[in-house]
C-alpha cells in the first residue's frame, strides 16, 4: 500500500496494488467528484501529479485514448492523469484535485 495525498484540501488515503486512486478514495469513504464512477467517460475525475509522478504506473493505451478524445485540450498534459485508471507503485504521490474531501465525521 501508498498513501497519496490531495492538494488542496490535504486529504490523505492508502491506495493498495493494482487499485486506482478513484477506487481507493471511495473505499475509505473519501468524497472524489466523479459521474461516470470509474468508466472513463466522464473526465471528472482527472488530477494533476505534483509531485511524485515515478511513482505512477504510467497510463494505459484506454486512459491515453479517452483523455486524447474527451479531455479538453487546454488540460491536456503529460502530468494530467485520470483517477479512475491512475495507480500508484510507490510512495510520496502527491496529488492536485479540487472538490475532494476526507470520510465524513
Amino acid at each position: 500500500m501508498a498513501t497519496v495525498r490531495v492538494e488542496p484540501s490535504g486529504v490523505e488515503f492508502d491506495v493498495g496494488p493494482k487499485e486506482s486512486v478513484a477506487e481507493a478514495a471511495w473505499r475509505q469513504d473519501v468524497t472524489w467528484p466523479t459521474k461516470c464512477f470509474g468508466q472513463a467517460e466522464c473526465m471528472v475525475c482527472f488530477v494533476k501529479v505534483i509531485d511524485g509522478e515515478l511513482q505512477t504506473v504510467p497510463p494505459g493505451d484506454d486512459e491515453l485514448f479517452e483523455m486524447r478524445t474527451r479531455l479538453p485540450r487546454r488540460l491536456r498534459s503529460p502530468l494530467v492523469r485520470l483517477a479512475c485508471r491512475l495507480q500508484i507503485k510507490g510512495a510520496g504521490v502527491v496529488l492536485e484535485k479540487k472538490g475532494v474531501q476526507p470520510p465524513p465525521g
